[in-house]
């Protein structure tokens, strides 16, 4: 089933269709009052504060777009998000040039402050369902390392950034799931969490293997490697 947006050259894929409300539901969360009042202070992430951790996951938004105005890169072999997260080393340490690069991406994405990032990622958002619909099934984008991924599967990607960062964001601003009862921030989509979860458990299986990923899930005290952390 596809779904056609207002100003849109054609019908979305499901997936395209699905990124654009997860991505909402975290765009709304970054316009939220506690967002801003909290900005400064640690999040739940560590070396993070709250507007870097912000800005990181407006850059889930920010990042579409600027892989959909780069040229499509030559047409050749493609990854999947699997194996895309499963690729990653130096998550586990603090200090490794990723998580470095991350941070410091994140504060200088952070510097126009809460209304600056939270109106830059809705303007970036607003634009995409019309920039989707003109973009092919086959549109390629190249993703972190060059790596060339078709646009549907970077925006898996996306959307494990957008579901893990959301609570991380609404957890350290005191709203998420068991914090206040009373809050009314969205969830994002179930089919999204259920995207997110294939996506992970993939990457587990492409870093560690079929063997190691069933006995973190079965037997977990013969998981030496903790192979279902894939982030």
């Amino acid at each position: 089933m596809t779904t056609q947006h207002p100003g849109t050259a054609g019908p979305l894929s499901p997936l395209r269709t699905l990124y654009l409300a997860t991505a909402g539901v975290a765009v709304d969360l970054l316009e939220r009052h506690e967002v801003a009042r909290h900005w400064d202070e640690p999040s739940i992430l560590d070396r993070m504060t709250v507007g870097d951790l912000a800005a990181h996951l407006g850059r889930s938004v920010l990042l579409v777009a600027a892989f959909l105005d780069a040229d499509p890169p030559p047409t050749g072999p493609t990854i999947g998000a699997e194996a895309y997260f499963g690729a990653f080393t130096g998550l586990d340490d603090l200090d490794s040039d990723m998580n470095t690069g991350i941070r410091s991406r994140a504060h200088e994405d952070a510097s126009p402050g809460p209304a600056g990032v939270a109106a830059r990622a809705r303007t970036c958002l607003d634009s995409l369902p019309a920039r989707f619909g003109a973009e092919p099934a086959d549109r390629l984008v190249a993703a972190y390392g060059g790596q060339v991924m078709l646009l549907d599967e970077f925006l898996r990607t996306r959307l494990v950034e957008l579901c893990v960062h959301a609570e991380d964001l609404e957890l350290s601003v005191g709203l998420g799931p068991g914090v206040d009862a009373a809050d009314d921030v969205a969830d994002p989509p179930d089919d999204a969490l259920s995207e997110a979860v294939a996506v992970l458990v993939g990457a587990a299986r492409h870093r560690h293997g079929d063997a190691a990923v069933l006995r973190a899930l079965a037997r977990r005290e013969r998981d030496a490697v903790d192979a279902l952390r894939s982030f």
